[in-house]
């Protein structure tokens, strides 16, 4: 009997049990739904049944009403757009930009950035103002000035994107061109004009050289006909006189005192006195 008394009771115990343990379940999920987190590099919306507030959350922990609101968050930090633009130059050619945009959104007007183009900025306003913009600045240019005043045709398509997208409370940070693709034909003419500068090139330094050249051999001619006439000037009479006796007197060193013994034909006069250095005067031979 004391059996059957106590299982209702232990029922009603399970039934208390169980309806704490919803309770406090739905007090978890409650309590979860109450708070909200912003992320570092972003700040947060009210959401209210779709309705956006213009109170801007930092990032952080954030209470709200459960199953009523929400928070979106909104990127603030630097982010990259690239595009291709295809455009003429003002030569007409047919030029393909890729270019790279780097951008942020203003803190503090996310509400009104959110409110009027949405989350999709990226693809609503900033690819077709990159678009319009680099078509109006490459039609300013001829095709080869593209390449050589690449960083001019950047700085010029960053002034006029970040007037435009101010109206946008976006941040323009930096623009970068990636690359300017152009046409087979064109490719091909440059190539060609480069192949031709640097052969005019070399023929002008190959003339350059050749003229060094020449008058470095005109110079050593001067020089060598100037020492030649300077070398004539020093030769005077009594120079030529010592240089006879020099080779006299080396003559005499060599000589062994006997006269040399020939075969026939006359016998060669030599001067002895020139060579023995003597004064006297030679005795005439015998009859």
């Amino acid at each position: 009997m004391e059996t059957v008394n106590q299982s209702p009771k232990k029922v009603r115990n399970m039934r208390g049990l169980t309806t704490t343990a919803v309770l406090v379940v739905l007090l978890l999920i409650v309590g979860a739904s109450s708070v909200a987190q912003v992320e570092y590099g972003h700040v947060g919306l009210y959401k209210t049944f779709g309705k956006l507030h213009s109170s801007v959350l930092a990032p952080g922990l954030h209470l709200k009403i459960p199953f009523v609101q929400n928070v979106i968050q909104v990127n603030t930090q630097v982010t990259k757009s690239e595009t291709d633009a295809t455009a003429s130059s003002k030569d007409l050619q047919p030029v393909s930009t890729h270019v790279a945009v780097n951008f942020s959104v203003n803190k503090e007007s996310a509400f009104e950035l959110m409110n009027n183009v949405g989350s999709n900025y990226d693809a609503v306003i900033i690819n077709p103002a990159i678009q319009e913009i680099v078509k109006e600045v490459t039609a300013r240019y001829q095709a080869e000035d593209l390449i050589a005043k690449r960083d001019l045709v950047a700085g010029e398509i960053s002034e006029h994107l970040t007037n435009r997208l101010a109206k946008y409370d976006l941040i323009v940070n930096e623009v970068n061109i990636v690359n300017f693709k152009f046409s087979d034909a064109f490719n091909q003419s440059i190539e060609a004009k480069q192949v031709a500068q640097q052969q005019a090139l070399k023929a002008s330094n190959d003339l350059k050289r050749i003229e060094i050249e020449a008058q470095q051999t005109i110079a050593q001619a001067e020089a060598e006909a100037a020492a030649l006439k300077l070398k004539k000037q020093e030769v005077t009479p009594e120079l030529v006189q010592l240089k006879q006796i020099e080779v006299q007197e080396k003559a005499l060193e060599k000589w062994d005192g006997r006269l040399p013994s020939v075969t026939g034909g006359a016998t060669p006069f030599i001067d002895l006195q020139s060579i023995t250095g003597s004064t006297s005067t030679s005795t005439p031979p015998a009859p």
